[in-house]
């Protein structure tokens, strides 16, 4: 049989003479062997001769266009068995010259992707020709905004091979505000080794993958309208509100150090009459009335109260005192504060502190006037405040007394060995002038 040259993906055709030399009529099987036997076929398959004569069958070879054929030289043959005489079989041989395609598959995976500076893309490739090449990558875009670094540059790939090769994208300088920025560019495929003759696929243009680069801004739109939102409220702030704030925090506070007149006719918590006046340390003088009252201060600056014995009670100072009462169970125990003498306490607040949770009575009485009585059971803190301030004159004592029933349990989780109370008074301490 002479040699044959077939192209993947087309059809060619070759004859083979069967003769019968034998005396008797003859039945010839003819059966393609080797390689090329899954695309190559006999027709017919099957002769039968008469003694001294002989046929020509066509041997048909169709290799597929696949990676699997591969490009080069191919042993061919053919076995020819005889009916009669099965002894007698031979296989007639011949070569078969598989010529060579190229084809590269492509994919770049993804085709768009965002981020700040960089992007990375895959680029899956197979061989899908049925001989050994060398490909590179390139990539390229309309400006030189972008740069690309294939990892590796350059790959060999037997027939049928796949391989994935990464892609860097890379920005020259950051957005910093703004819309996101598109970078279209392409990705290119091809073989790399150099080629003695045109081969006749090379007409066919492989046409480059288009992918994009999504650019986004290092400060998104909306941190720009939070942060614009933001510098108005601040400029709203120091512009409009502060200004009202300090305005109406002034004269809160000068309205809250304005003496406040005192009704005629209201006797005193220290002694006075309905006779006593009260002097605006701006008088001239000392007038005597017809009671024997005084109806000027002194000259001079502050407040002053007159009392009946001739005494007056100077501008005073914010004063604070605290007592301390510990009582063991069952015990009633009692801590006093005394006014000291020539002054008067104008108390305006009181705070009482339960802290252990004791249960039991608490008694608090401003001289012999007694201000409340307390279940200590009921509260941990109790505080009492008061407009016009309750005056205690001197030598005159705040008495706290405490009836213990049962200690409570304080913050360390353990019952207390006995009660615990404190009472913190406050008010104005003033002296008093005769």
């Amino acid at each position: 049989m002479p040699e044959v040259t077939v192209a993947p993906g087309d059809t060619a055709t070759t004859g083979l003479t069967v003769r019968n030399d034998s005396d008797i009529v003859e039945a010839y099987s003819l059966e393609v062997v080797g390689d090329c036997a899954p695309w190559t076929t006999v027709e017919p398959a099957r002769v039968s001769l008469y003694p001294g004569t002989s046929e020509t069958v066509t041997i048909r070879l169709t290799p597929p266009r696949s990676p699997e054929v591969r490009a080069g030289e191919m042993p061919l043959g053919v076995r020819v068995l005889p009916a009669e005489h099965p002894e007698s079989v031979k296989v007639l041989e011949t070569t078969v010259h598989v010529g060579e395609f190229h084809e590269l598959h492509t994919e770049l995976v993804p085709r768009r992707r965002r981020g700040w500076l960089r992007g990375r893309y895959r680029l899956a490739v197979r061989n899908q020709g049925n001989t050994p090449v060398e490909v590179g990558f390139t990539a390229g875009q309309a400006g030189e905004e972008l740069g690309f670094a294939f990892s590796p540059a350059e790959r060999k790939l037997e027939p049928g091979e796949s391989a994935e090769i990464g892609l860097r994208v890379r920005t020259g300088k950051p957005v910093w505000f703004g819309a996101p920025v598109v970078w279209p560019f392409t990705v290119d495929t091809a073989e790399t080794a150099d080629q003695e003759e045109p081969r006749r696929d090379d007409s066919a243009v492989r046409v480059p993958l288009d992918a994009e680069f999504v650019q986004i801004p290092i400060f998104p739109r909306w941190l720009l309208v939070v942060l614009a939102a933001l510098l108005a409220l601040l400029l709203a702030w120091f512009t409009l509100v502060r200004p009202a704030v300090r305005s109406a925090a002034r004269e809160a506070a000068t309205e809250a150090v304005q003496p406040r007149p005192t009704p005629a006719g209201e006797q005193g918590t220290a002694g006075q009459t309905p006779g006593a006046g009260t002097g605006t340390g701006a008088g001239a003088g000392s007038d005597t009335a017809p009671g024997g009252q005084g109806t000027g201060a002194p000259s001079g600056s502050g407040d002053g109260t007159s009392v009946d014995d001739g005494t007056s009670i100077g501008g005073g100072r914010q004063s604070s005192e605290t007592i301390d009462v510990q009582t063991s169970g069952g015990e009633t125990k009692t801590g006093t504060y005394r006014v000291p003498e020539g002054s008067v306490f104008g108390v305006t607040d009181i705070v009482v502190a339960n802290f252990q949770g004791d249960e039991g009575l608490l008694t608090i009485t401003f001289g012999d006037r007694k201000v409340t009585t307390i279940a200590l059971e009921t509260f941990r803190n109790q505080d009492y405040h008061w407009v016009t301030p309750i005056k205690i004159p001197e030598n005159d004592t705040v008495t706290v007394e405490v009836t213990c029933e049962k200690p409570g349990t304080p913050a360390s989780g353990r019952q207390a060995q006995g009660c615990h109370e404190v009472l913190n008074v406050s008010g104005v301490l003033s002296r008093i002038t005769q």
